[in-house]
């Protein structure tokens, strides 16, 4: 009995820990639930340059959303933008996803792609922000995700370009350029 016991603990307290979800190695291998409970297949935007950000509704930065908008509505031929909320900084994103769904159409018309609420850092970090701050996945930079509206630019080719912190607003000169090139 006191064998079986023995086992018990060690079982308990020095199992390795259950490994996390796989990351691919692709962005385009990424399919993640929208706000709505659709999927979001980032293959279909193949060809396509991708700008990624964390959003949250409550933040000092939420007012980016209509830059972002504009952005979207100025290069959708050529670029998609994926909104991920995410609740990781000050609490910042609180709502459900339909209440995140609802916000962002009613004040600041949202129209580009947003995913269900994520986290983007810590234990629970969802895999694509894993491929995001990963060099062993983007192929760019090894980076942590700092505050709400860090953005993401990934090329027509599928390979990330560009890292932009959260103070560089979506009509600032170094990622419009980062876009038209």
């Amino acid at each position: 009995m006191a064998l079986l016991s023995i086992f018990f603990f060690f079982k308990f307290f020095f199992s390795p820990p259950t490994p996390k979800e796989d990351v691919p190695q692709s962005i385009y291998a990424f399919k993640v639930e929208a706000l709505d409970g659709s999927t979001i297949d980032l293959s279909k935007y193949r060809g396509k340059k991708i700008l990624i950000v964390n959003t949250a509704s409550k933040c000092g930065f939420t007012p980016q959303y209509k830059g972002l908008e504009a952005l979207y509505e100025k290069y959708k031929r050529t670029m998609v933008i994926v909104g991920f909320p995410a609740n990781n900084f000050g609490k910042q994103e609180p709502g459900t996803n339909q209440e995140i769904a609802t916000f962002c159409q009613a004040n600041y018309g949202v129209s580009f792609p947003m995913a269900a609420k994520i986290s983007v850092k810590g234990d629970d970090m969802a895999p694509i922000y894993h491929w995001l701050t990963e060099k062993k996945y983007n192929n760019y930079s090894d980076n942590s995700v700092k505050w709400n509206f860090q953005k993401y630019l990934i090329n027509e080719r599928g390979e990330m370009v560009a890292m932009f912190p959260s103070n560089v607003t979506p009509d600032d000169k170094s990622l419009i350029d980062a876009i038209e090139h």
